[in-house]
């Protein structure tokens, strides 16, 4: 298969070609970038999809997704573990209608993801590229501990909970620390031991960290990526991009909550709610006006750091929008980064972060053919990821002008 549009980004955060097109191997893989004319010459047996005004890019990324968060549901007692997979399931292939290829689950029940990945793996489903952890960890009744979150306290108590989680097919590690105050969770000491631990085992580490000073000590401790940082700031983005850490903003959730909380609390009235997880949120609701004013008024300062910004949404309050990436990407170019920089935190920086960069993450030769392909000129308007045309995940056609396709057998020929 040879796509062909007008626009091209590769996804390395600057370069946008015109007039190429992309050629798709038998094995998954990008056969070919070139000129249009020129590739089709040199493939006359492969069929042509030309989408005209339009622009090729990478398959998107969401570095924070909960695609088995079920406690926000209102029937919430209903959610057995059966009902739950099928909910993640459900879940996961939404990210296709949006662009996404890959992402990375910051904490769903345990081995849920790794049971969806088997069932990919031989044939049953199709879902995009999972990175997971296998359960967020919390000090006994913090942040996160009346929603299944692991419980440990102490150093070697969190060594071993983070060597149970590693045999048993974790992929990333996560730790929480923060809630909605200035009064951190962990321990300095308990902190360096996780990043300790994971690193001695070789794998990665988050860390839920949005407040003073449990930001500071997460950033001393060395975590891979610090998941919302809400009230960095500019010194400590600084540190981070010196030591090679990784920022994953979600400002999408944060705007949301402060927007939904405040319309709750005005037409509510204090009257229970459906969903208990907003019930909860709206005791807080206080805390999302700043949030929400500290990533429209820092984000483009302390994206010219120089940190690796990674995109991601974290949306779990019931009747929020699934999987919103390209309202991530645009609540990012409204506070000043354009949109190829804001495309680059959702392809090249996510497959780097990952240890992916080698597969995925520019549409180059090589690599793998997870395409999207949306209307338009993103590089001058990044609300043309509203317009999805075809998305391609190793090849095969998983979304094409609004058709999700998520058998085993349809492949590009």
């Amino acid at each position: 298969m040879i796509i062909c549009a007008k626009y091209l980004i590769t996804g390395d955060g600057k370069t946008v070609l015109e007039g190429k097109a992309v050629v798709t191997g038998e094995d998954g893989k990008i056969k070919k970038v070139g000129d249009r004319e020129v590739l089709v010459r040199e493939f006359p047996e492969e069929e042509v999809k030309d989408y005209g005004d339009a622009t090729i890019l990478p398959g998107l990324c969401d570095m924070h997704v909960h695609l088995g968060y079920w406690f926000s549901q209102p029937d919430s007692f209903n959610y057995n573990d059966q009902l739950i997979t099928l909910f993640a399931l459900q879940h996961a292939q939404a990210g296709f209608e949006r662009g996404i290829t890959s992402m990375r689950d910051m904490t769903s029940a345990r081995k849920l993801c790794a049971t969806i990945k088997m069932a990919a793996d031989k044939g049953f489903v199709t879902v995009p590229r999972i990175t997971h952890v296998d359960n967020g960890m919390c000090m006994t009744g913090g942040h996160g501990w009346d929603d299944d979150i692991a419980q440990v306290d102490g150093p070697w108590e969190i060594r071993k909970e983070i060597r149970r989680q590693i045999r048993d097919g974790a992929e990333w590690i996560k730790i929480l620390t923060t809630h909605r105050s200035h009064i951190p969770e962990y321990t300095q000491e308990e902190l360096d031991a996780a990043v300790d631990e994971c690193h001695r085992r070789g794998i990665k580490c988050g860390i839920h960290a949005g407040t003073q000073p449990g930001i500071q000590m997460s950033i001393d401790a060395g975590f891979d990526t610090i998941e919302h940082g809400t009230f960095l700031t500019y010194e400590q983005v600084q540190q981070m991009a010196e030591k090679g850490l990784a920022w994953t903003p979600t400002i999408m959730a944060y705007t949301y909550l402060y927007d939904v909380t405040k319309k709750n609390m005005e037409e509510c009235a204090g009257k229970p709610l459906n969903d208990p997880v907003m019930q909860k949120e709206m005791a807080n609701w206080e805390y999302f006006e700043p949030a929400y004013k500290a990533y429209r008024d820092n984000f483009k300062k302390f994206y010219d750091t120089g940190v690796t910004v990674l995109a991601g949404t974290d949306m779990v309050v019931y009747g929020s929008p699934l999987l919103p990436l390209p309202r991530e990407l645009q609540y990012m170019v409204e506070y000043g980064i354009t949109p190829v920089q804001a495309i680059q935190t959702a392809t090249s920086n996510p497959a780097k972060v990952l240890g992916f960069e080698k597969e995925r993450g520019l549409v180059e030769e090589g690599l793998d053919a997870d395409i999207l392909v949306v209307e338009g000129d993103l590089s001058k308007d990044i609300t043309r990821l509203n317009h999805v045309k075809l998305v391609t995940l190793g090849g095969k056609r998983v979304f094409e002008d609004g058709i999700r396709y998520v058998g085993t057998t349809n492949m590009f020929m």
